[in-house]
């Protein structure tokens, strides 16, 4: 595990970004990147992994092709609204999600 990352620094990143961290998450978040730090030194432990090419996409052979933007015609918005419960002219309510 590396040495450098210790509880304390998961303390003074938190207090940095401000983000308050009880006791309890502290451990958790330090936990955490305790197993990730763990994954990447397996990952570092296989022979020649320095001569991997890097991937810039998960199917670098995936072919695809682009198609024209073609404008169709839509279902009226009043049909639509139909469905709706509370709405207001062309505007819907929906419940609070964000404090």
């Amino acid at each position: 595990m590396n040495k450098e990352f210790t509880e304390e620094k998961v303390e003074k990143l938190a207090d940095l970004l401000m983000i308050g961290l009880t006791d309890e998450e502290k451990k958790m978040v330090f936990e955490e990147f305790a197993t990730i730090d763990q994954n990447i030194n397996k990952i570092n432990e296989i022979p020649n992994i320095e001569k991997v090419e890097p991937m810039t996409h998960a199917l670098d052979d995936f072919v695809f092709e682009l198609r024209d933007d073609v404008c169709e015609e839509s279902v009226p918005i009043e049909e639509l609204l139909q469905n709706c419960e509370d709405r207001t002219d062309r505007e819907v309510a929906v419940p609070k999600v964000v404090d």
